[in-house]
């Protein structure tokens, strides 16, 4: 079987066909994501940059998942507090809700302090940037992605930081790393071939969107078969039809 690659607009309209049509909640796929990043984790010390898209919101999956293993853990945010919305929202205040400690890096000389902090080998999670990244990258995420070139052990949230998903174009910086976990499917981009020395390992981690999602012509033919369901309040469906599977 051939590999399947999904551009951004592909794996976007996944995403929302999984959520918004068949009802599954976002935070159910974050949590699948961020548990699948650390399954993929050398026990130990582990550093989690975020920032404030759902790729830091994965980020906070595993901060959480880390400190309840009872790892020693710290999250490094790239913004306020009060920019972390939506699902994202949900992990970061778990997080911080169980004890976990947080630096807030609101200038460039913060994030070379703290990134200078996380020792060459000891693990540090990559949730900085998703799919969305194109153009020159600049300013605060500029110096942290540079910060982080001397670590040796990065694993990367779905891309490297920095990497344009669509092209495997490097936006002007981008974060190398020792792994990379993506969701569901590989990004087109990665089969440049320039992009697989930012990527490391490839790792391709199943997060419960269903394959249907990603297949336009699967997708038509189950709503012409199933068009009841997408018509109706999920509440309202026949309770004979809870559980059938995809």
């Amino acid at each position: 079987m051939s590999i399947q690659y999904l551009t951004v607009h592909q794996m976007r309209e996944a995403d929302r066909r999984c959520i918004e049509e068949l009802g599954i909640p976002g935070v159910v796929l974050m949590n699948n994501a961020g548990n699948a990043v650390f399954k993929e984790l050398d026990k130990g010390p582990v550093t989690v940059l975020c920032g404030k898209g759902n790729n830091g919101g994965d980020g906070f999956v595993v901060a959480r998942l880390a400190l309840v293993a009872g790892w020693n853990v710290k999250v490094l945010l790239l913004t306020e507090p009060s920019n972390i919305r939506g699902d994202a929202e949900v992990f970061m205040n778990a997080y911080l809700r169980l004890g976990g400690e947080m630096a807030i890096c609101l200038n460039d000389n913060d994030v070379r302090e703290e990134v200078g902090k996380i020792a060459e080998n000891e693990t540090c999670v990559d949730a900085l940037l998703g799919t969305g990244t194109k153009g020159e990258i600049t300013g605060l995420l500029r110096t942290a992605i540079e910060s982080t070139k001397r670590l040796r052990n990065i694993i990367s949230v779905d891309l490297p930081s920095g990497m344009n998903a669509d092209t495997g174009d490097i936006c002007g910086v981008c974060v190398r790393a020792r792994k990379t976990v993506t969701f569901q499917y590989p990004k087109m981009g990665f089969k440049n071939p320039y992009a697989r020395e930012y990527l490391g390992k490839l790792v391709v981690a199943d997060i419960g969107i269903p394959p249907v999602c990603a297949d336009d012509n699967q997708w038509i033919e189950l709503k012409r078969r199933k068009g009841e369901f997408f018509k109706s309040n999920r509440s309202n469906l026949p309770n004979n039809t809870e559980g059938q599977k995809l």
